[in-house]
């Protein structure tokens, strides 16, 4: 007989919650202290669950599976006090995620996938490819694992580590559902923003859904031609058409869309690319992210030096498009998405 798999009651939503609590022949206010020992209090087993009778434990411990990560390491940088971790799974794979510390509050950098199919060519986190998407409640955990961590309340969350999050689109909707929950975190939808490389049908269904979060595209490059070069994801999704994607996004939710654009020596940082993206996003109510590319020793690539960087930020605006040069955070601690996990797999010997 097959055994049945049990139910990750971390990404269920209240109400699904409740219906299957009182499936259990139990009471439905049940269901409420479950969610909050699994939201507010972030409780890592049934047995902290004190409120609860002893017989409701016992049918959740037989039923359900909670998810809690397992802390594998942690780096903290020198620099400016970001951490990275590097969380274990329940099935042994490793994710990887970030606290960076800015005036504003404390923000967290998550990753969606363990690993990433994109293919991307400047990122060290799609150099294995893509093994699973995570689960709302692994996606969850990591926020409230360094928020445990470290004593504070996370007041931003970035889903922009390993991963696609739009190849990973259910469990990512189901995701920004718990944690801007008012019963949970209850993080604002302002206070997040979901990274894409540019899945189109996705960007546009997301749109549709009209939520307060922030979208930002990873462009990387002003033309067709040249983003074929950096992302295999061009070969699918023209780069005129994603650019549409994000003036329907704008035009659906009243979002500034974000763009992000790894700035690489030689490659994409010359003025006729800051012409030409000029041109591309113009008349668009948007704010570009320039990005000095980090070296990753699997690739050539180069970071241009400050002068070409600040060089091509100013061009664009001169060309009127508002843009910053992303503050790098963590630099001397693997700072880019997957250096760790890749590390960390190497010295497991795998």
């Amino acid at each position: 007989m097959m055994q049945q798999e049990k139910t990750d009651i971390k990404s269920m939503n209240l109400t699904e919650l409740t219906a299957w609590v009182e499936a259990l022949g139990e009471k439905k206010f049940r269901a409420k202290q479950i969610y909050e020992w699994l939201h507010k209090k972030q409780a890592s087993s049934f047995e902290e669950m004190t409120n609860l009778p002893k017989s409701l434990i016992e049918k959740l411990r037989e039923q359900c599976v909670l998810v809690s990560l397992k802390k594998e390491a942690v780096q903290i940088s020198k620099l400016d006090g970001t951490r990275k971790y590097l969380f274990a799974l329940s099935d042994g794979n490793v994710i990887e995620s970030v606290l960076m510390r800015y005036k504003h509050g404390n923000s967290v950098c998550i990753s969606s996938q363990v690993g990433c199919r994109m293919g991307c060519r400047f990122c060290a986190s799609t150099l294995d490819g893509l093994v699973r998407g995570l689960a709302p409640s692994e996606m969850l955990d990591q926020i409230y694992q360094i928020g445990k961590d470290i004593g504070e309340r996370i007041s931003n969350v970035v889903v922009m580590g390993t991963g696609e999050p739009m190849d990973n689109f259910e469990n990512l909707l189901k995701f920004i559902e718990l944690l801007t929950d008012e019963n949970g975190l209850n993080i604002s939808q302002r206070n997040l923003t979901v990274s894409t490389c540019g899945i189109v049908p996705k960007m546009r269904e997301l749109a549709e859904k009209k939520l307060a979060i922030t979208l930002a595209l990873s462009l990387h490059a002003s033309n067709q031609k040249k983003r074929k070069e950096l992302m295999p994801v061009a070969n699918r999704y023209e780069i005129g058409e994603v650019v549409e994607a994000c003036r329907y996004y704008f035009a659906q939710t009243g979002r500034r869309v974000t763009f992000e654009y790894s700035l690489v020596a030689g490659v994409n940082d010359t003025a006729e690319d800051a012409r030409e993206l000029a041109a591309l996003i113009h008349g668009m109510n948007c704010h570009v992210n320039l990005i000095p590319v980090n070296p990753i020793k699997e690739r050539n690539y180069r970071q241009p030096d400050a002068h070409a960087v600040l060089a091509f930020k100013n061009k664009l605006e001169k060309y009127g498009i508002n843009v910053t040069i992303r503050r790098e955070m963590g630099r001397d601690i693997d700072g880019a998405c997957g250096q760790l996990r890749k590390r960390y797999m190497a010295d497991a010997g795998e």
